[in-house]
């Protein structure tokens, strides 16, 4: 069990049954009475954010996520497949949990999976991806102030708006924040 007071950004903990990390978190003192503290956090269950406010003294219980790298495999329509790094075990995971972000995923990729007591919670991708571009449209530069882009398919679908020099063929460098064109590789 640990104090509300050192919930910081980044704290992971459990209430009520419910998995939560901080997003945000604001100590306010009053000049009677106790302090309170207000914090934003994610369950790590469902996705959803909420305000939660606490008095100074409380008391949430403090968790410890498991990190484990693994590597993308394949996708058999329901479920991902990947490989534990260390353990070569293959956790399949379901492909709804990735949302939109399974289309920077393609064979070898490698990624962190957040596990609490064995159960996938969370996932963090890399920094960024590399693709091969299947379809771009054809632009041609016209009298444009600024730079001119124009939208590219990769070979996993994902849509990415990119400079005018970008053909098919051509490796890009993918930002999986944002879903930005970072380069040409």
């Amino acid at each position: 069990m640990i104090d509300v007071n050192q919930l910081r950004n980044g704290t992971n903990f459990t209430l009520d049954g419910e998995l939560y990390k901080v997003l945000n978190y604001h100590h306010n003192k009053t000049g009677r009475g106790n302090a309170t503290i207000r914090v934003q956090v994610r369950n790590l269950r469902t996705g959803t954010t909420r305000e939660m406010t606490f008095t100074s003294g409380d008391r949430v219980q403090d968790i410890h996520i498991e990190t484990r790298e693994v590597e993308y495999l394949y996708d058999d329509g329901e479920f991902l497949n990947f490989m534990d790094v260390e353990t070569y075990d293959q956790p399949q995971i379901r492909k709804d949990i990735f949302g939109d972000d399974v289309l920077y995923l393609k064979e070898n990729t490698r990624l962190k999976l957040l596990l609490y007591e064995n159960e996938v919670i969370d996932y963090e991708l890399p920094t960024t991806v590399e693709h091969v571009v299947t379809e771009a449209e054809m632009a041609i530069a016209g009298d444009t102030a600024t730079g001119a882009t124009k939208k590219v398919t990769t070979e996993t679908g994902l849509q990415v708006t990119v400079p005018l020099f970008v053909n098919v063929g051509d490796k890009i460098r993918v930002d999986t924040r944002d879903g930005s064109y970072i380069t040409r590789v």
